[in-house]
């Protein structure tokens, strides 16, 4: 059985009981984190883009647990610049590890890192992670993409995080599109009410969501676990 775990903001967490999968693991900082990232094991981490909001604790977590970082191709270079051990995905690509595989799908948002958000480190993701005989999809930040559709054409998807905060991502409407091209079977939002700019009522994307039938979705509060 795979247990996926919100952490608050894009953070996820998803585990067997052997393999520990990070997502995001933005946890110091993060005013939704109910946990201190020292409590975070890991086997490996899953970084979307290089934003301090998803790149977060990645160092000092892979430092201290000597998970593997996957993280798009430029992102990568720099995990492993700070020690770590990394491997590189582009969009579009995959690879083949002892849990599964793992798959980016294309995100069209920015993705600097550095205090200033000024530092390139590549394309901004979404990824496919299939886990034992689950397939979650986590979008990363993203605005709406017709590409989406191309996922439910190939993949059938069990669990899905998607932004609905706006401004820096898609807002409900958008995402509640966004769960009708993808056709997960369950779908949880993510990215809003961690600061103001992001504010958003996930009671109304779960409302619509719903209503509309494709799919089933869940509101977590940080912390919160799905079981798989």
């Amino acid at each position: 059985m795979i247990q996926a775990t919100f952490l608050g903001h894009s953070a996820v967490k998803l585990s067997d009981g052997q393999t520990t999968i990070l997502i995001d693991p933005f946890i110091s900082g993060n005013p939704q984190a109910t946990i201190t990232a020292d409590e975070l094991g890991a086997d490996f981490i899953v970084i979307t883009h290089g934003h301090g909001d998803h790149l977060g604790d990645t160092v000092a977590i892979a430092k201290r647990t000597g998970a593997t970082c996957i993280a798009p191709y430029e992102l990568a270079n720099w995990l492993g610049t700070q020690g770590l051990t990394a491997h590189p995905l582009g969009d579009g690509g995959s690879y083949d590890f002892p849990f599964g595989w793992v798959k980016f799908t294309i995100a069209h948002h920015s993705a600097g890192a550095g205090e200033l958000g000024d530092r390139y480190v590549g394309t901004a993701a979404g990824v496919l992670i299939q886990f034992g005989d689950r397939l979650i999809h986590h979008a990363g930040d993203t605005a709406l993409k017709y590409d989406m559709k191309l996922i439910s054409e190939r993949f059938k998807v069990d669990l899905a995080f998607l932004p609905i905060g706006s401004n820096f991502t898609m807002d409900i409407d958008d995402a509640v599109r966004a769960v009708e091209f993808i056709k997960p079977k369950t779908v949880v939002p993510m990215h809003y009410n961690t600061w103001p700019l992001i504010e958003a009522d996930p009671e109304d994307f779960a409302s619509k969501v719903n209503r509309a039938g494709h799919s089933k979705a869940v509101i977590m509060a940080p912390n919160d676990t799905i079981d798989l």
